[in-house]
């Protein structure tokens, strides 16, 4: 697993995936929907299976000595370090936001707390368990896959943007800096991050299982 995980980094990065790192600058926009930023993390994921494809690399990886289920292991842990280093670069900037937001509060979406960063972490979610297998079921086909995963997506941002804007317990409780509500502000935290982990999971398990299908 550990020469898989070193082939992912060095060879099957692509650029945008440390370009888009710095789409945590968007958290210091003083009134926008920043789940937008998060978009292009996945976005960049989408990248990195073109790259792969085009450049042969699930053929290569077929030829070599290991099971189909631990190419697809090694893609799975790739992708959730992009999200995850995606995510801790995105805290000092939403705090620094927040501080300097002359508006004193995001006037277009949720405020960049920590129950943000725990809906965000279900945003990946809606990701990972709609493309990742979509995309192990041919190993080659990467557009259909990525139009289902983004547009469920962005299915779910407007949904979360709506729920701020239209249930009270959103407003009150979870779109704040209020130390009152931190309790229920880390809970959502620690929900995402929980949803999270539970969803690479199934999605690495219904990959492995369509990949183990693929005539290459």
């Amino acid at each position: 697993m550990k020469a898989l995980l070193n082939k992912e980094f060095k060879l099957c990065l692509h650029p945008t995936n440390l370009i888009f790192l710095s789409m945590a600058l968007m958290l210091l926009i003083p009134s926008y929907p920043y789940y937008v930023a998060f978009f292009y993390t996945t976005l960049g994921i989408f990248f990195m299976f073109i790259t792969g494809r085009e450049t042969g690399d699930v053929v290569f990886s077929a030829l070599l000595p290991i099971r189909k289920r631990d190419i697809v292991k090694a893609r799975v842990v790739n992708i959730a370090i992009i999200e995850a280093v995606q995510l801790i670069i995105s805290v000092p900037f939403a705090l620094l936001g927040a501080k300097i937001n002359p508006y004193g509060f995001n006037a277009v979406g949720m405020e960049a707390n920590a129950a943000f960063f725990g809906l965000v972490m279900i945003m990946f979610t809606v990701f990972n368990i709609s493309f990742i297998p979509a995309f192990y079921r041919t190993a080659h086909k990467a557009g259909g896959p990525f139009a289902l995963g983004s547009t469920l997506v962005f299915i779910y941002i407007v949904a979360a943007e709506g729920a701020v804007n239209l249930l009270p317990f959103f407003k009150n409780c979870l779109d704040n800096f209020d130390a009152a509500y931190l309790p229920l502000r880390l809970g959502v935290l620690s929900a995402g991050i929980v949803i999270w982990a539970l969803g690479l999971f199934a999605a690495f398990k219904k990959a492995a299982a369509n990949f183990e299908k693929v005539d290459i």
